[in-house]
C-alpha cells in the first residue's frame, strides 16, 4: 500500500509526541526516587545550652521565673525579726515636789510612772557565730532585746554597738551554726537592677517585696535626713516600718544594702545603706564598740554665681571662681578653724584628691584617720595654698550634710 506524502508526515509526529512523553515519564519517576532518597536522610537539629543568669552585675537572665524566689530562699533564713523594748518614766513635775503640797496631799500625789515603748524590725545574720547587723533607730536605746529566727528558735540579743550618723547597729546572740549571708558589691550596681526586699513590715514576718535600683548614690540632704553620713541607694522595692534592717538584695541572693524606712512620707520611695557602708561601720563596731568619724569643721556649698555674689558682699577678699566647693562657714574651735581655713576657700583637694561638690569632698574626709594630718587645698586671693587639718571625731551636735 502506498501511503501519502500527508500520512507520512502524520505517523512521524505521532512517533515524535510518544518518544518525548516516555522521556519525561522518565525523568519524572527518577525525580520522585531522589526526592524520596532526601527525605530519607535523618535531620540532626543544633542542639543548645540552657541559658544561666549571669552573675557579673547582678543581671538576669530572662529564662530564670523562679530567680526571686531562689534568692529568698537562700537568704531568708538570716534574716531575723528584732523586738526592742524600752522602758519609759513619766517624771512628777517639779511643783508637785513641794514639800508643802506633800504634806497637805499625802499619799494622794501622783507617783511616776513607768511605761514600756515597744518597736519591731528587721536584722541580718553576718555570720554563724551569731553577729547581727541592723538599724541603729530599731534598737537605740532600747533596754531588752529579742530576736527571733525564721525557723521560730529566740535568742536575748546584747547590743554591741550604735552609729547613729550611718543608722546602723549591731547585736550578738549565743548561738553557733547560723545561716549567714553573702554580700555582692553594691559599687557595681546600675539603675534598673533588680532589687529584692526582705524583712517584717508592720509586723507581717518574712515579707518579700521586689522592684528595681531607682538611683544610687543618693546623699543625705537628698534623701531628708542631712544628720547622716551615707550615700544610699534608692529603689522602689517597698520599705516600711518594720523593714529596717533587714537586707536588699540582688538577682543572685546575695546582700547589696541595709533596708531603712527613714522617710515616712516617702510614696513609692525606699532606701537602703549601701553594704560596703554597713560592713565596714559594723566591724568598727564590734571591733572598738564605737566608730569614729573624722570631722574637720567646715560648712560647705557648691559655689554658684549666686552663691560667690553672697558671699562676696560678706567677705573683703573676693572670689573670683563661679565653679567648685566653697567654704561657707567655720566653726569656731573647730579643727578648720585651727588650722587656718577661712569662709571663701574654694576646696580644690582633699588629701591628694580632686573634689568637685561637697559630697566628694566629704568622702575625702571620711576616709581619713582621726588625730592625722590632712591636706586640704584651696584657692585663696587667686592663689593655691595648702593646709593641714588634723580631724576630730565628728561631734553628736553637728546635724547638717555638709558639716565636714
Amino acid at each position: 500500500m502506498t501511503l501519502s506524502f500527508k500520512q507520512l508526515t502524520l505517523y512521524f509526529s505521532l512517533l515524535s509526541i510518544g518518544g518525548g512523553t516516555g522521556w519525561l515519564g522518565h525523568d519524572y519517576v527518577e525525580a520522585k526516587k531522589l526526592v524520596n532518597q532526601i527525605n530519607a536522610i535523618p535531620v540532626v537539629k543544633e542542639q543548645t545550652q540552657p541559658s544561666t543568669p549571669t552573675s557579673g552585675n547582678g543581671l538576669v537572665s530572662s529564662t530564670n521565673h523562679n530567680f526571686i524566689a531562689e534568692a529568698v530562699e537562700k537568704v531568708g533564713p538570716a534574716v531575723v525579726r528584732i523586738d526592742a523594748a524600752k522602758k519609759l518614766t513619766t517624771q512628777v513635775p517639779e511643783a508637785l515636789k513641794n514639800p508643802l503640797l506633800k504634806r497637805f496631799f499625802g499619799e494622794n500625789l501622783p507617783a511616776p510612772e513607768e511605761q514600756i515603748k515597744r518597736g519591731t524590725g528587721s536584722g541580718v545574720i553576718i555570720s554563724a557565730d551569731g553577729r547581727l547587723v541592723t538599724n541603729a533607730h530599731v534598737v537605740d536605746g532600747a533596754d531588752t532585746v529579742k530576736v527571733t529566727l525564721k525557723d521560730g528558735r529566740v535568742f536575748e540579743g546584747v547590743v554591741q554597738g550604735v552609729d547613729s550618723l550611718t543608722d546602723i547597729a549591731i547585736i550578738k546572740i549565743e548561738a553557733t551554726d547560723l545561716p549567714e549571708v553573702s554580700m555582692a558589691i553594691s559599687e557595681q550596681l546600675i539603675p534598673g537592677q533588680w532589687a529584692i526586699a526582705i524583712g517584717n513590715p508592720l509586723g507581717l514576718d518574712n515579707t518579700v517585696t521586689v522592684g528595681i535600683i531607682s538611683a544610687i548614690g543618693r546623699t543625705s540632704s537628698q534623701v531628708g535626713i542631712p544628720d547622716k553620713r551615707v550615700r544610699f541607694i534608692q529603689t522602689d522595692a517597698a520599705i516600711n516600718p518594720g523593714n529596717s534592717g533587714g537586707p536588699l538584695l540582688n538577682d543572685q541572693g546575695q546582700v547589696i544594702g541595709i533596708n531603712t524606712a527613714i522617710r515616712a512620707d516617702a510614696q513609692g520611695l525606699g532606701f537602703a545603706i549601701p553594704i560596703e557602708t554597713a560592713k565596714r561601720i559594723a566591724d568598727e563596731l564590734f571591733l572598738y564598740g564605737k566608730v569614729e568619724h573624722p570631722f574637720l569643721g567646715i560648712s560647705m556649698v557648691d559655689l554658684t554665681p549666686e552663691v560667690k555674689d553672697e558671699i562676696n558682699r560678706q567677705l573683703q577678699t573676693k572670689i573670683k571662681h563661679n565653679q567648685g566647693v566653697v567654704i561657707k562657714r567655720v566653726i569656731e574651735d573647730s579643727p578648720a578653724a585651727k588650722a587656718g581655713l577661712r569662709q571663701g576657700d574654694v576646696i580644690q583637694k582633699v588629701g591628694g584628691v580632686a573634689v568637685k561638690s561637697p559630697t566628694e569632698v566629704q568622702q575625702e574626709v571620711e576616709k581619713s584617720s582621726v588625730g592625722k594630718s590632712l591636706a586640704v587645698e584651696v584657692i585663696r586671693n587667686r592663689k593655691i595654698a595648702k593646709i593641714l587639718v588634723k580631724p576630730d571625731a565628728f561631734p553628736q551636735s553637728v546635724e547638717s550634710e555638709v558639716e565636714e
